[in-house]
């Protein structure tokens, strides 16, 4: 049986051996488009979590005791046949958990406005049910505040590339990393955190292609580099201006392309010149002063061949993420790189991020990011609004706040204030926890739906094993319907002829026709797809790239580097075995086997001052006990760790430092303590 996998932005289709409704073994499919044939370690064993799975309703006995006297009579009656789940829950039949929840949300917009209710969610299940989501608060809720996690992700990525090239996706599918003739990955750890886009980069090099990778640390890819940068942290926006600069400096730009395809560049080139954003500063850096030659190196070779530019979350996980991304963009404008084999690749981490945004589960865009009637809250501002008393309730659909979050001591006090919280999730996590209702959901491999890669690939996934489970969208559609909405679904496939009156960009794709073969949008009415985009014009107003200036300002470990100062500073990102929260990963044995525990890497040149366990410190928050592997691929005085695990608290140790225009989190630089503990 064919299918989608359900993690990361890759979107590896699978084929499932399936006997007795029951999942035996998955293997990737040949010709998979997006996969490319192969399949890592989670798409293989990753299915595990299916043994357990939230499988009923939940209602906590905090719910029942503080609306007990309040409720409805009828409602009071249907109680009292609820039966004890576990020290927390009551379990609850889909009707009457339903009814429960269209209660509280009706007593709470009575009682309070709609602007006291939020909606986060929508990038772990389907587009299907991410647009009926962002529908249900808009239209019947009338609240504006709806987001998802590309908020703790890729967000920079949406708007540092919608300023200047006007669309906030991939310009190329994965298959024109076959085409180019250099690959520039920034910030992406690719062989852990996409797989399957790394072995393509892999094959490409072996055909010839050239590999730049730039990172704050020692990672996998660099294997195969042929030009590898370590970066201090916090230096990407200094280190790709700096490599425009040189370009401009040299005359190794594009000028016919800049000419015939772009505008603001006299303006661009004029701040840049004056600026010190350039390869010298790096010359005052100690023990970084090599990158000098490099960005002469990358500048030359970017200039003269066709080039994909790469990146992940150690770009947009900035305070100058945004900035970041535009400066990716710029570099790709200033060498020409649009086009077939050429073009910008933004490494989206969840199986439909790249989705949710563009059926509008964002505060500031509607479906097909068309501007709403109202800019509702990002998730920090909800956090706000949370802790001072102003948001009352929220309904979460797959994102488990309480985990991957910055600041976890400032959002679990958050959520205490809350009056109602309302999860649909498929497994136990940190937020179901603490939820007033549960409702448990299919997961991807129990339902029919459209994910949308990173590669902007619309994927149609098949149930692989049946489920007594309700879809998310089953359940929005339920709680419209006790709100009086006026609308009532049948079928997934109803609500996608729906999405796409309003998603243009999806306009010509069917079930039928993404049954025979995924695809790129924008699908046209005929069906055929845009694996390429921005060939002859950008998507801007005037179909014209736009250049923009962003000075780098000095912080964080440049700036201690030049007042010859040492503290520690750590970094995070994923390990291949396991995902985001672990939620679902960490069931599996086989992934488990792999990669258990968050683990902290140290330099080795600390082994006489640090132990075997430790314990990190900020400002913000303390962490769980870590072992220590001594490793070279780190600096000295630089960490890095996994956030898998919510017992190691790690994302208690960064605060609510954000990107300057989207407030994704800096999670990839925080000033810490290093404590040893006791074994």
């Amino acid at each position: 049986m064919i299918s989608v996998c359900t993690y990361c932005g890759v979107g590896c289709e699978i084929d499932a051996d399936v006997a007795n409704n029951k999942i035996n073994k998955i293997t990737p499919v040949k010709n998979g488009k997006s996969s490319g044939g192969e399949l890592c370690i989670k798409g293989r064993y990753g299915y595990e979590f299916l043994n357990a799975r939230i499988d009923r309703h939940l209602v906590s006995y905090r719910f029942i005791e503080k609306n007990a006297d309040t409720l409805p009579f009828e409602l009071s009656v249907r109680i009292a046949n609820l039966t004890e789940y576990d020290e927390k829950f009551y379990e609850a039949p889909f009707t009457l958990a339903a009814d429960l929840a269209a209660w509280k949300i009706k007593d709470i917009l009575n009682k309070y406005s709609p602007n006291s209710v939020a909606a986060i969610g929508g990038a772990r299940t389907s587009i299907e049910s991410a647009w009926l989501f962002q529908h249900f608060a808009r239209n019947v809720l009338k609240t504006p505040n709806v987001d998802n996690c590309a908020r703790i992700c890729h967000s920079p990525s949406l708007s540092g590339l919608k300023m200047s090239i006007g669309e906030g996706a991939s310009s190329v599918e994965f298959d024109e990393l076959f085409k180019t003739d250099v690959i520039f990955i920034i910030g992406s750890n690719t062989t852990q955190a996409h797989p399957m886009v790394a072995s393509r980069i892999i094959k490409a090099k072996r055909r010839g292609a050239k590999i730049i990778v730039a990172d704050v640390r020692e990672i996998p890819i660099m294997k195969f580099a042929d030009i590898s940068v370590i970066l201090p942290f916090e230096s990407n926006l200094l280190f790709l201006n700096a490599i425009a600069k040189e370009m401009i400096e040299k005359d190794l730009i594009n000028k016919d392309f800049i000419k015939n395809r772009c505008v603001k560049f006299e303006e661009y080139k004029e701040n840049i010149l004056k600026h010190p954003d350039s390869k010298e500063f790096f010359e005052q850096l100690k023990g970084f002063e090599h990158i000098s030659g490099q960005i002469e190196e990358i500048a030359r070779l970017i200039s003269k061949n066709k080039t994909v530019f790469a990146w992940g979350l150690g770009v947009t996980e900035h305070i100058d993420g945004t900035e970041a991304v535009n400066a990716i963009s710029n570099l790709a404008m200033l060498s020409g790189n649009f086009g077939e084999g050429a073009g910008v690749l933004p490494l989206r981490g969840q199986n439909n991020v790249q989705g949710a945004c563009d059926v509008g589960c964002l505060p500031y865009y509607g479906p097909d990011y068309t501007i709403p009637e109202k800019i509702g809250l990002m998730t920090p501002d909800v956090i706000e609004h949370m802790s001072d008393g102003r948001i009352k309730a929220v309904i979460n659909m797959g994102e488990d706040i309480l985990h991957v979050h910055p600041n976890l001591n400032k959002v679990k006090k958050a959520f205490k204030n809350l009056e109602f919280l309302m999860v649909m999730e498929v497994m136990r996590n940190e937020i179901t926890e603490v939820a007033d209702i549960v409702f448990g959901v299919k997961s991807a491999y129990e339902k029919t739906g459209v994910y949308v890669n990173a590669e902007r690939r619309l994927h149609l996934s098949r149930p692989l094993v049946r489920s007594g489970m309700p879809d998310d969208w089953e359940v929005i559609n339920e709680l419209a319907k006790k709100l009086d909405s006026g609308f009532d679904y049948k079928s997934s496939e109803e609500v996608f002829e729906d999405v796409k009156k309003e998603v243009k960009r999806f306009e010509g794709a069917t079930y039928e026709r993404l049954d025979k073969k995924p695809l790129c949008w924008p699908v046209k009415k005929d069906g055929s797809d845009s694996p390429v985009l921005h060939t002859e014009k950008f998507s801007t107003p005037d179909g014209k790239g736009h250049f923009h200036y962003h000075p780098c300002h000095i912080r964080g470990e440049i700036k201690d580097i030049l007042e010859n100062r040492r503290y520690w500073y750590l970094n995070t990102g994923r390990e291949l075995a396991q995902y985001n929260n672990a939620a679902q990963t960490k069931i599996s044995e086989k992934l488990s086997k792999k990669y258990d525990d968050d683990l902290l890497l140290v330099n080795s040149v600390h082994k006489d001052e640090i132990g075997e366990y430790v314990v990190l410190r900020s400002k913000y928050g303390q962490s769980g006990r870590l072992k220590v592997k001594f490793t070279d691929t780190v600096r000295p005085y630089t960490l890095y760790t996994t956030f898998h695990f919510a017992k190691n608290s790690i994302n208690s140790l960064f605060g609510d430092e954000h990107d300057h225009k989207v407030k994704t989190a800096r999670f990839k630089s925080v000033k810490v303590e290093v404590l040893n503990e006791n074994n």
